[in-house]
């Protein structure tokens, strides 16, 4: 592995896990999170010493893991925001599931300041990230994607390089999302809808799973369902938030999305009953308690 000095923003599940991928890299990794203790488990592990003004003008890449548009948005240009402390030519790697549009203002506003902005919005969750085998769906210059190699071999099985025009990344994670949103969804209404008809969920898990009506997200959280087990590896409110930027894509679109609409509502009832950090298989509890239906593990 070629060597670099990278930092990353966020050290939450995602950020956690990816940094981990780095440091076994061999590269030189700082970490930086509004959590104290996370910091302090990072540096623990290997993460190196410095403040941001110490290291800066350092870094090949950062890269930037929290939650929303907001938060990468507060990172880059917030009140202690990194954009203006970068040395130029540092690549920017943005990871969250954000709009297109909202990336290109990122990219334009990085520009400005010499930056190279990679749209990188990241699949495969907390377990893929610890292990650095996550897809990376990834649009940027040139100069971009050369600075930012590094890391993003460290972090992941499978860079798709989708051109130089950043907002190719967000777009291409919009479609994913759409599809992965509805399909956790569309299992859990199935395998509810199969407790109505005397098929517990053991029985579902085994045979639908060896069927076409399966799909990578049944054999995902199926087992979560089937177990009773919903400690999260992705969690509930992870839903309402991505489908809404797909929703919000759509409309700007005059795109219809009925299916991904009706799996939103399912996600937005999710959360507003509490389940918001509980795995996101726990959409399944809807149905149940909308059915009269006892779930695994449910008294």
């Amino acid at each position: 592995m070629t060597q670099g000095t990278v930092a990353i923003f966020g050290l939450g599940a995602m950020g956690g896990g990816m940094a981990g991928a780095l440091l076994r890299a061999g590269l030189v990794t700082h970490g930086f999170d509004v959590n104290a203790d996370a910091v302090a488990r990072f540096r623990a592990a290997g993460g190196a010493d410095g403040t941001l003004e110490e290291v800066a003008k350092s870094l090949d890449a950062v890269v930037v893991v929290v939650v929303n548009a907001a938060q990468t948005e507060d990172v880059l240009f917030g009140s202690n925001g990194i954009a203006d402390k970068l040395a130029a030519g540092t690549a920017v790697v943005a990871c969250a599931t954000v709009a297109p549009e909202f990336a290109r203002d990122m990219a334009a506003r990085c520009a400005a300041l010499g930056l190279e902005y990679l749209d990188a919005p990241v699949s495969g969750g907390t377990i893929r990230a610890a292990q650095g085998t996550l897809s990376i769906l990834a649009s940027g210059s040139e100069a971009a994607f050369a600075r930012a190699r590094p890391a993003l071999a460290a972090m992941s099985e499978k860079v798709f390089e989708l051109g130089d025009q950043v907002g190719a990344g967000s777009s291409m994670k919009a479609v994913n999302q759409m599809l992965v949103g509805i399909h956790i969804a569309a299992m859990a209404e199935a395998m509810t809808f199969g407790m109505t008809q005397g098929v517990a969920p053991d029985q579902f898990m085994d045979v639908i799973s060896q069927c076409a009506g399966t799909s990578w997200a049944l054999e995902s959280r199926g087992p979560h369902v089937r177990d009773g087990d919903y400690t999260p590896l992705s969690a509930v409110d992870i839903w309402p938030k991505d489908l809404g930027i797909v929703m919000d894509i759509a409309r700007s679109a005059k795109f219809g999305a009925p299916i991904t609409a009706a799996a939103l509502q399912q996600w937005m009832a999710a959360s507003g009953s509490g389940l918001g950090r509980e795995d996101d298989a726990a959409v399944a509890k809807v149905y149940a308690r909308n059915a009269g239906l006892t779930l695994p593990g449910d008294a």
